[in-house]
């Protein structure tokens, strides 16, 4: 998952993140809990015999390097690309607050057009790491995440996301309901279908426990109808209209958006076909924002594609 971060303004996040970034190292982690969030999506719940320092969205990154079982792999790759694979970066799913270390892998696919090559270490990680397992993980950096006046910016924070997108967005949630208690948040999640809903059970949990501060809407774009006969459910992609009913005054939220975006290959292939690359979710998602007036340095983005 490669992560690109932007923001419209100044970053005062990045000078929240400073003190925490000169503590990137590598720790030694035990997978105490692997939880099946979808059939491609688990979470794997670590201790590393301390709690860990970081932020609410943080990410870690996994070298692949360090399993036996996947050398021959990144060897072939390697000669391939003719460089060292690198290690891939996975988003925090767990609070700060939160006595355990969780990281939310979902497996890549190989994308004709989209990617170049098959996925080396994310089906593995889904896939083949079991409860006991032992890794190393280097922690933690990432600019996407909270500013330290945020109420003195806004009162209503917008989590607009796709697909493994909720991720850092569901650590930052959690974070801020307990840190920020003036802060009403909307939680706008497309997926595909019902089942590819990560977090599901753990967002309607949050939405129960607070029901004047949380609203889930979910909008599903391959499966229509009401899924499973849940309220907050809708079909399509997210669109102006449906940003302007749950953003009731643009100037007085903040958005945080993640989710797919054009990446390196596809701008390189559709550059060869002399077209622009086809927007995805996050390009879709500013586009959107900026048609019902959200002010570009109230938008906060984080890209993987």
């Amino acid at each position: 998952m490669e992560h690109v971060i932007e923001m419209g303004g100044p970053g005062e996040e990045e000078a929240l993140a400073a003190p925490l970034r000169k503590r990137v190292r590598t720790l030694d982690a035990t997978v105490v809990e692997v939880v099946r969030e979808t059939p491609d999506v688990v979470t794997l719940v670590l201790s590393t015999g301390r709690r860990e320092a970081y932020a609410a969205g943080h990410f870690l990154t996994i070298d692949p390097h360090q399993f036996s079982c996947l050398s021959d792999l990144v060897a072939y790759f390697e000669d391939a690309k003719g460089r060292r694979e690198p290690p891939r970066a996975y988003s925090i799913a767990s609070s700060p607050l939160e006595p355990l270390l969780a990281v939310t892998v979902k497996e890549e696919h190989y994308l004709r057009g989209v990617t170049r090559y098959p996925p080396i270490l994310s089906p593995y990680l889904v896939h083949r790491v079991q409860r006991g397992d032992r890794l190393k993980v280097v922690g933690f950096t990432g600019a996407y995440v909270l500013p330290p006046d945020l109420e003195a910016k806004a009162d209503h924070l917008v989590h607009l996301v796709a697909g493994s997108g909720s991720v850092p967005n569901y650590s930052i949630l959690k974070y801020a309901l307990a840190k920020h208690p003036l802060l009403r948040h909307t939680f706008v999640y497309s997926s595909k279908t019902w089942s590819d809903v990560i977090f599901r059970e753990g967002l309607a949990e949050i939405e129960k426990r607070h029901p004047d501060r949380v609203r889930v809407v979910h909008t599903l774009t391959r499966q229509g109808g009401p899924a499973c006969g849940e309220g907050g459910v809708r079909t399509g992609r997210v669109t102006p209209e449906l940003l302007r009913e749950v953003i009731a005054d643009p100037a007085a939220c903040m958005v945080y958006a993640c989710g797919p975006a054009v990446g390196p290959f596809e701008r390189t292939m559709a550059r060869e076909r002399g077209e622009e690359p086809r927007p995805r979710f996050l390009e879709a998602a500013k586009a959107a924002l900026a048609e019902i007036g959200v002010p570009k340095e109230h938008i906060k983005t984080e890209a993987y594609g």
